[in-house]
């Protein structure tokens, strides 16, 4: 299964924009901070991640507020067949409580 969820800030945003097959589609940078357990201790859990938002959603996506922070829910895919560089799909997302 290939399922991500986690709670992150919109930090940069490019505009929404069409797929030559006429998908919308936008992209961004997710920025995502916590405290995780792991081997009995604390650690603090930082990264910067690039996201898109294809379809229905990249209208929602693209009207949210820049800096708001949302719990994200999407996969992993290859950024393009060659890559090795990993982006985020987002399928869903919500305001964080």
């Amino acid at each position: 299964m290939n399922q991500l969820q986690f709670v992150a800030q919109i930090c940069e945003r490019d505009v929404l924009r069409y797929t030559p097959a006429g998908v919308p589609i936008v992209t961004a940078t997710l920025m995502h901070s916590s405290q995780q357990m792991e081997a009995g201790g604390a650690r603090l859990v930082e990264f910067e991640i690039t996201a898109l938002a294809a379809g229905e959603i990249s209208g929602r996506f693209s009207q949210a507020e820049l800096g708001a922070v949302h719990q994200f829910t999407g996969f992993l895919a290859k950024k393009n067949r060659s890559s090795k560089s990993l982006v985020f799909h987002i399928i869903d997302f919500c305001a964080a409580a």
